[in-house]
């Protein structure tokens, strides 16, 4: 079995399953594990590495409103890697290369792989999304072991937050210029963790805010998880959070409940570690009820007043 992933999603779903050594090959984006970043890329992206939050966001507008692709196929070293199974997906036009180029140049491969399409918009989907990889990658019982172990995990959160009498109101940001709601599975993730997202709906998919929606809902509890950004790259766009009118009287600025997490680690991608985002957000939200496993980084508390020296 050869496998080629498009996405990082899947690249860490077939890891999981311990199909490490049948990748040849990976997206541009994905890191993780370690091991993968040895690979051959078969993706590149076609938005400036420099570009700001502001920017990104106004260049993906205007190429889905053109339908011009965001990311590019490298046919020749697919070719040259001839895989067995490509793993890809359809969910997000922002997220990977589109579905259908994809299809189009599997058909012109050798021995024509087979193409498998992840759709997950809930933890369950992923989970189902994580056995459909297994199953085609001939590991099915891998795969049903490898659920069982993350479902165990996410209902242990859920058990202990279901004690939980009155959920904080939370308002999760997937990106912050211009700020976006969360959505998929990050509502869900919120909810099973014990609080109450009061911006983003379950299932449905992220989508720009005002600011005046944030001021309306005050929430009690602020998540800054930017889509694809490290910890060092989602701190460059603080002060911009910092200066929307009304922010030092949220309630969770005077509450002192403002929280950093890694969005290209945590709840950007649909797959096994979104466990480890709900093990995160649960115990931020719930520190005495919900202890953080070992070797997970738990999310950084910010303070109203290092965002607003950060605003200068």
């Amino acid at each position: 079995m050869r496998i080629v992933s498009l996405l990082p999603s899947a690249t860490e779903i077939v890891c999981e399953l311990g199909l490490g050594g049948a990748l040849v090959g990976v997206s541009h984006e994905c890191d993780y594990p370690a091991a993968v970043r040895s690979l051959p890329r078969v993706t590149r992206s076609l938005l400036p590495a420099d570009a700001s939050s502001g920017k990104i966001d106004e260049l993906v507008r205007e190429r889905l409103r053109s339908q011009r692709a965001l990311y590019e196929l490298d046919r020749e070293v697919l070719s040259r890697l001839a895989p067995d199974l490509i793993v890809t997906q359809g969910l997000c036009d922002v997220c990977a290369v589109a579905e259908a180029e994809v299809t189009a140049a599997a058909c012109l491969l050798p021995g024509s792989p087979r193409v498998i399409n992840l759709e997950p918009q809930s933890l369950a989907q992923v989970l189902i999304s994580l056995q459909t990889v297994a199953d085609a990658a001939g590991v099915p019982e891998v795969g049903r072991a490898t659920v069982a172990r993350l479902q165990a995990r996410i209902d242990a959160v859920a058990i202990r937050s279901a004690t939980v009498a009155l959920p904080p109101r939370v308002v999760l940001l997937e990106w912050i210029d211009p700020p976006f709601s969360s959505g998929h599975w990050s509502p869900e993730i919120v909810r099973l963790a014990g609080g109450r997202e009061v911006l983003g709906r379950e299932g449905e998919k992220s989508r720009t805010l005002s600011w005046s929606e944030v001021v309306v809902a005050d929430p009690e509890v602020l998540v800054i998880a930017c889509c694809g950004f490290d910890i060092p790259r989602s701190r460059q766009d603080l002060p911009m959070l910092a200066a929307q009118p009304g922010f030092r009287d949220l309630t969770c600025v005077r509450n002192q409940r403002l929280f950093l997490v890694d969005g290209n680690e945590s709840f950007s991608r649909p797959g096994p570690r979104l466990v480890e985002s709900l093990e995160i957000l649960a115990q931020a939200l719930h520190p005495g009820l919900h202890p953080l496993p070992v070797g997970i980084r738990p999310a950084e508390r910010l303070t109203a007043a290092e965002l607003l020296s950060a605003r200068g």
